[in-house]
């Protein structure tokens, strides 16, 4: 599998919040368009009934324009978050652009991975077309393994 960096998702009570954070102290760029996802296909791929995200995302400096980005994300429903913990493994996902999306998730699997949702494809408004599914690594650290077109 041939496989690519492409974003870290940070999940934020208050995105708009979050992201100023990062583009005034860490020098961040807002990468348009902010995100609105909303319906069945964001349930497919999240697993959360009802879910409805907004946020953006940001590139990170110092890797130019096709350089990685942090993706900024509040969800309509959220779960309570454990106190913050130096000690406590993982993040909200790392994700990973890949040549065939489905053999991925293959791969994936047979390497003790699980999905999280369903494989989806959709159009982003101003984004493009993009196939996506959610999945964990063996110790259930969320990845997300995309193909843009």
């Amino acid at each position: 599998m041939k496989a690519k960096y492409t974003h870290t998702n940070i999940v934020a009570k208050d995105w708009r919040k979050v992201a100023a954070f990062y583009e005034q102290v860490l020098g961040c760029e807002p990468v348009p368009p902010e995100r609105h996802a909303v319906g069945e296909w964001v349930e497919q791929c999240t697993g959360v009934p009802g879910a409805e995200v907004r946020g953006i995302h940001l590139r990170l400096p110092g890797y130019g324009d096709k350089g990685p980005t942090l993706e900024i994300f509040q969800y309509n429903k959220e779960e309570e978050r454990p106190a913050t913990a130096i000690n406590r493994p993982g993040f909200a996902h790392l994700a990973f652009e890949v040549d065939d999306v489905e053999a991925a998730r293959e791969e994936v699997l047979a390497a003790g991975g699980w999905c999280i949702g369903d494989l989806v494809t959709v159009e982003i408004a101003g984004a493009g077309t993009i196939t996506l599914i959610y999945m964990t690594d063996p110790e259930g650290n969320i990845i997300e393994l995309q193909k843009w077109e």
